[in-house]
């Protein structure tokens, strides 16, 4: 319950409120320890391996070539079934579980490309925390190491929110893992605030077109002109230029009338989970 120091009494104010705006009703009780059971299941799933990876192939647009995957971290709980990351990942994002499970995700995506054709690659996304803790540099040479995966072919993801307020540690950071050889792609693109000055503020390799604006593609020409002029800046910058979310083959075509190098989306088929992604990046 709120305090109010030096103003009117609590109770007073609560008086003439009906009880639903400040008792509990029991399925708001219910939701909040369905919430807590969850935290603590997630905790003790990564804490023992249970939770997965699976891929998504990314190809070039205009000749089909596999360049590798995206990994996506999926929870198949014991009595939920598979749980949506969009439903897991807040929760531990509020419980402070994202550094673990990113570190436990790049691990794992590593281990699973050394056995992929060469010189495909994997991309795994950057979690909150990561940055924030200066733990990346250390995570990624240690799944690098212990996997024997070349840093050519990794690949960090790093969704915008991240990167709005960059201080000089994680300039350093994203500095040493280019300077490595990792790659390095600005995720989201034109989701949110990121501009084309970021693009060429911080250390990239890639930039990643948010499925937003491959949505209305071909058909709308604000979008379309949005598109390619982000892609032709992007090449300027020496970024390679991906596009997510790429679903039928006006898409295809149309961004690689433009130049965008590569794709990923449900046009290039379904994800695959690890022992299945390896075929479909050799076909």
């Amino acid at each position: 319950m709120l305090l109010l120091a030096d103003g009117p009494n609590t109770s007073d104010l609560l008086a003439d409120a009906p009880p639903s705006r400040y008792r509990l009703t029991p399925n708001v009780r219910a939701e909040a320890a369905e919430r807590r059971r969850l935290v603590r299941d997630l905790g003790a799933a990564t804490r023992e391996g249970m939770l997965l990876l699976h891929y998504q192939p990314r190809l070039a647009l205009d000749s089909g070539r596999a360049f590798g995957a995206v990994a996506l971290i999926r929870w198949p709980h014991r009595k939920r079934g598979l749980v949506s990351p969009r439903e897991f990942l807040p929760l531990a994002e509020r419980s402070g579980q994202m550094p673990e499970i990113g570190a436990w995700a790049l691990t794992a995506a590593c281990r699973d490309a050394i056995e992929w054709p060469e010189p495909c690659g994997v991309s795994v996304t950057v979690m909150s925390g990561q940055l924030v803790a200066s733990a990346l540099l250390d995570q990624v040479a240690a799944a690098l190491e212990e996997s024997g995966l070349a840093p050519e072919r990794l690949e960090l993801s790093l969704p915008e929110a991240l990167l709005m307020d960059v201080g000089g540690d994680t300039y350093f950071t994203l500095a040493a893992l280019r300077d490595l050889g990792v790659g390095v792609a600005l995720d989201d693109f034109g989701a949110g605030l990121a501009s084309l000055a970021m693009l060429r503020r911080l250390p990239l390799t890639a930039m990643k077109l948010d499925r937003s604006l491959v949505r209305a593609l071909p058909g709308s020409r604000e979008d379309a002109a949005i598109v390619r002029t982000t892609i032709e800046t992007g090449h300027i910058l020496g970024l390679t230029a991906v596009a997510d979310g790429v679903e039928t083959e006006a898409q295809r075509a149309f961004l690689a009338s433009c130049g965008c190098d590569q794709g990923q989306g449900h046009l290039f088929g379904a994800t695959l989970p690890s022992d299945r992604i390896s075929e479909r990046l050799t076909a």
